[in-house]
């Protein structure tokens, strides 16, 4: 039986968890559960079923892979980098001639992917603040996009430096959430790694990773929305 992801019908926080069940070639249900519309956002397609479901913790995103029943978006981003026999500790060949490992080679590796994952969550967590405010304007806008640059890019670019990737040489799931903030800022200004071209690099080079490549290109692939409708910015 094929494994069940289940989230609202955006990119938000599965779109990483779906970019590395393409990566790994895993079969699954992608269950999109869709917001109503204003004034009410109704949400009962999800509150209806979310104590059905056997979740210890029943939230959104969640992963069911047979008795297996996982929430939170690293947890599951976890596991199925582990069940796909891509171990902690361990430098495998993937099935596009390179390297993947769940959260590095080295200790220094894995600090590294602890650190930053943690990192990425607190910049998401700014960016959604801001798109679900509901004073949202353009001078917010304009404020957060030199304030990220001024911060939190700068930083990100400085620590990839001249790595293909984030930690040690082959891919961590911390770089699958990576692309996806990335990208979901550049649909939010298009100008906004100019002054980083080695991130604007990162996603070039993750794009063209050939599962990937693959999955963008199929009518799997969800471009938008990157929120639900009562965000401010969709």
């Amino acid at each position: 039986m094929a494994a069940k992801l289940g989230y609202w019908k955006i990119r938000g926080l599965a779109q990483p968890i779906r970019l590395l069940l393409a990566y790994t070639g895993t079969e699954y249900e992608d269950v999109k559960y869709e917001c109503g519309g204003p004034p009410d956002y109704d949400r009962s397609c999800w509150y209806s079923v979310k104590d059905t479901l056997a979740l210890p913790f029943p939230n959104l995103p969640y992963y069911i892979d047979g008795d297996i029943k996982l929430t939170q978006s690293n947890a599951i981003l976890r596991y199925i980098g582990e069940k796909n026999n891509l171990g902690m500790l361990k430098r495998l060949p993937s099935c596009c001639g390179l390297t993947f490992v769940v959260a590095g080679n080295t200790e220094m590796d894995r600090v590294t992917v602890m650190v930053l994952e943690n990192e990425l969550m607190d910049f998401r967590n700014a960016f959604v603040r801001l798109c679900y405010n509901s004073k949202f304007n353009e001078q917010m806008r304009e404020d957060y996009i030199k304030n990220v640059k001024s911060d939190k890019l700068k930083r990100f670019s400085a620590f990839l430096a001249d790595r293909q990737w984030n930690a040690g040489g082959g891919v961590t799931f911390v770089d699958f959430i990576m692309y996806e903030l990335l990208d979901q800022h550049l649909m939010f200004e298009s100008t906004i790694l100019d002054e980083f071209p080695n991130l604007k690099a990162f996603l070039k080079r993750f794009e063209a990773l050939p599962a990937i490549k693959a999955y963008m290109e199929s009518p799997k692939f969800m471009e938008t929305p990157v929120n639900n409708p009562v965000a401010k910015w969709k």
